[in-house]
């Protein structure tokens, strides 16, 4: 007996070690907050139950602590493919009140897990200078934008705009610039339309991937705060001199503004809102670009504008005849790196050389494309000897001293010893590939077994020749039969696109669901509001692209569905586009999901009575 008691406590002993592994601890604050406006402060502990609360620094700097922490657990578990997985997280959360402007690192704190310490991450966050035009902060609210001026079913132009932001607006030919389209605004979003952004003629561009989660961040420009995000951001180089101006951008957006009137209800009273359309504008901008200067310009200049290093090695210089040698040449540093030619390289007489083989390792940089390029040159000499290479030179325009500057090699000398592997009667007095030709005047024995054929056998009206005809005419039977079934398969996709609709809106809401237990708003958001407008598309046979308020409301009456039902569809879909598009909203997600579940349900529900 004692022996399965011990068993037992070293199996508790190895799954409690496999659980403190997964324990994590880990720090989250908005990156952005305004002066004299009360902030969360949340250390969040996954996989483990702490008895005690984290410790923090008694004082941080540039905030007071009001209070807390105050303790919430979320416990989640699935199974998947048989295999059950559990997850705990438990937040401890502060609220800060904003006492200064200024960038700040928010401290790490520490906690004990089953005898065990863990310290989280360090975060850094900006305070902005209060707006004055701002409504005045609530105690627990998080940090606003500056107040809506825009009333009337209007947008004014200082709510809401784009900006073209150059790094630079004067630079020299083949220079990098970054310009990067931002957007601005103190409106709640009700939708977004079309996005154009202008062609950069005369520029050589490279996109700057941007985060696919990117968030809305708060900026103070002049003089007020407004919310922010980047829409798009490329890399520039210009390939021609002279003034080049770069056109108006648009972004077509849907925003939420006040009607001027206010009603008074079971809550207070309340602005009365409604949807304004507006079609943003950038300023078109002139970049002026002067060309590289001609006096001082070396002969083998690579073409490359920016700030480089040279690096050149030699992979041996005491060889033997027909042994291969690399020269490779390491091009670091930062600008136009695709745009730098190959350094040239002058290789003696009688020997075999080869195409360079070039690697590129760049990542985009507010200086240009920074990294490495590397050049490799292969050759093989084939007669014994000293051989000299002259020096390797890399020539480039400095955008740091506004001069050209050269880089070179040192001169390589190359011992070259007979190869002691070739006989005397072979000869190795060619100097490149071409001059290795294959005798034609020399035929090789055939050896094996051998197949010999009737000479009076015909192709014509044997049995190959027949089937030549009977087979090809078999595939267009074929191809015929299967091609009607496939119309006929076709011709039902919209009962079948019907019959699937509550199918695919499951696995979306199942995923959606995911989403909610990892507190993944935005994808969660986006999730189910995919899954409605979806569902409603399959249902009624509608483009989603073609779906609107209007069109739901009368087809949904066209299947019998009553007002309560068509109303709880139209509540969902505004519900979701609000959370999703405006930086302001903070939705209930398990109150919309399960009004998306019942909503769907219902819809199957009556649809079914009426096909009956």
């Amino acid at each position: 007996m004692k022996k399965y008691y011990f068993l037992l406590l070293l199996l508790f002993i190895s799954i409690s070690n496999a659980f403190a592994d997964d324990i994590t601890f880990v720090i989250s604050v908005p990156n952005t907050s305004v002066k004299g406006a009360q902030i969360q402060l949340k250390y969040i502990l996954r996989g483990g139950q702490a008895s005690d609360t984290p410790e923090i620094p008694d004082e941080i700097k540039g905030f007071d602590v009001l209070y807390g922490p105050t303790v919430t657990q979320m416990f989640s578990s699935s199974t998947v493919n048989g295999k059950s997985t559990s997850d705990r997280n438990v937040t401890y959360t502060y609220v800060l009140l904003v006492k200064e402007e200024g960038d700040f690192t928010l401290p790490a704190a520490s906690i004990r897990v089953d005898g065990k310490n863990y310290t989280s991450n360090t975060a850094k966050i900006k305070v902005l200078p209060p707006d004055k035009n701002a409504d005045e902060q609530q105690p627990g609210q998080q940090p606003q934008a500056t107040s809506s001026t825009s009333t009337g079913g209007n947008v004014s132009a200082d709510d809401a705009f784009v900006r073209a932001i150059f790094s630079k607006t004067k630079v020299k030919e083949q220079e990098a610039v970054i310009v990067t389209f931002r957007f601005y605004t103190v409106l709640n979003i009700r939708d977004v339309g079309k996005i154009q952004f202008p062609e950069f003629e005369g520029f050589m561009s490279e996109e700057v991937d941007l985060p696919a989660n990117r968030q809305f961040n708060m900026e103070h420009y002049n003089g007020r705060n407004y919310y922010t995000i980047d829409v798009k951001k490329s890399l520039m180089f210009p390939q021609r001199s002279g003034k080049i101006t770069i056109p108006s951008g648009t972004m077509e957006i849907v925003f939420e503004v006040s009607t001027g009137r206010k009603v008074r209800d079971f809550f207070g009273t309340r602005e009365v809102m409604t949807e304004a359309k507006k079609t943003l504008k950038t300023t078109p901008v002139v970049v002026d670009v002067s060309p590289l200067p001609i006096e001082g310009k070396p002969s083998g200049f690579s073409g490359g504008v920016g700030n480089f290093t040279f690096e050149p090695s030699i992979s041996s210089q005491s060889v033997t005849a027909n042994e291969a040698v690399t020269i490779k040449l390491n091009i670091k540093g930062a600008g136009n790196m695709k745009l730098i030619k190959n350094p040239e390289v002058k290789f003696p007489k009688d020997m075999e050389t080869y195409d360079p083989q070039v690697k590129n390792d760049f990542k985009i940089t507010e200086n240009g494309l920074s990294g490495t390029k590397s050049i490799e040159y292969m050759f093989i000499p084939r007669h014994p000897g000293k051989y000299t290479i002259p020096p390797i030179e890399f020539s480039y325009f400095d955008t740091k001293s506004n001069s050209y500057k050269t880089l070179a090699s040192p001169v390589y000398e190359l011992d070259v010893a007979r190869d002691p592997n070739a006989g005397s009667n072979v000869s190795t007095s060619y100097s490149s590939q071409s001059e290795v030709k294959v005798a034609q005047d020399i035929r090789y024995l055939k050896t094996g077994d051998f197949k010999f054929k009737n000479p009076q056998n015909f192709f014509f009206s044997s049995l190959t020749y027949i089937l030549w005809y009977i087979i090809p005419l078999l595939l267009l039977i074929i191809f015929t039969i299967v091609y009607r079934k496939q119309i006929k398969a076709n011709a039902d996709i919209a009962r079948m696109r019907t019959k699937k609709a509550n199918k695919v809106a499951t696995k979306r809401l199942k995923l959606a669901n995911k989403y909610m237990q990892a507190q993944n708003k935005d994808n969660f958001y986006e999730e189910v509001l995919r899954a409605v407008w979806g569902y409603l598309s399959d249902k009624l046979l509608i483009p989603v692209a073609e779906l609107n308020r209007e069109n739901i409301e009368a087809e949904l009456r066209g299947y019998g569905v009553g007002d309560d039902l068509i109303g709880q569809f139209i509540d969902i879909l505004d519900t979701g586009e609000f959370a999703r598009y405006s930086p302001s909203a903070s939705g209930d997600m398990d109150k919309l999901y399960d009004n998306t579940v019942d909503a769907i349900g219902k819809m199957e529900s009556t649809i079914k009575k009426v096909n009956k």
